[in-house]
């Protein structure tokens, strides 16, 4: 996470606003983002503060503390699919997080060769 911009350029920024500065100057001067002046504005005009929020923490991980878990599901069957690990771990996660926890845990699971394919193939002769 970026570390707030410091109070210095932020009083420097709001003095240059209420001189009549445009948002778009006042960017290109201080190389700054135009939404950052626009949101920094707004906020003194909402709250009458420039200072920096306080930064938020970070969501814990959806499947911490699963890995061992985890790692077993895939050992037992390294064919399963991401909708059935995620089932057999009994969490809500998407099937995006579960795929990214195996890259994290250095797993991979194994394509099944032998599923038939959902789309039977065409004929390249056009006969059906």
């Amino acid at each position: 996470m970026a570390a707030a911009y410091s109070m210095d350029l932020r009083d420097r920024v709001i003095k240059d606003a209420d001189a009549g500065v445009s948002s778009k100057e006042l960017a290109a001067r201080y190389h700054v983002s135009r939404a950052w002046v626009d949101a920094l504005k707004q906020r003194r005009r909402e709250t009458g503060s420039i200072t920096p929020r306080k930064q938020t923490k970070f969501r814990h991980r959806v499947l911490a503390g699963q890995e061992d878990q985890l790692r077993a599901l895939v050992t037992a069957q390294p064919d399963a699919t991401l909708a059935e690990l995620r089932d057999r771990l009994r969490t809500s996660a998407a099937l995006a997080t579960i795929w990214r926890e195996l890259n994290q845990l250095d797993l991979t699971v194994k394509k099944n060769r032998h599923v038939a394919r959902r789309h039977p193939r065409r004929h390249e002769s056009g006969s059906v």
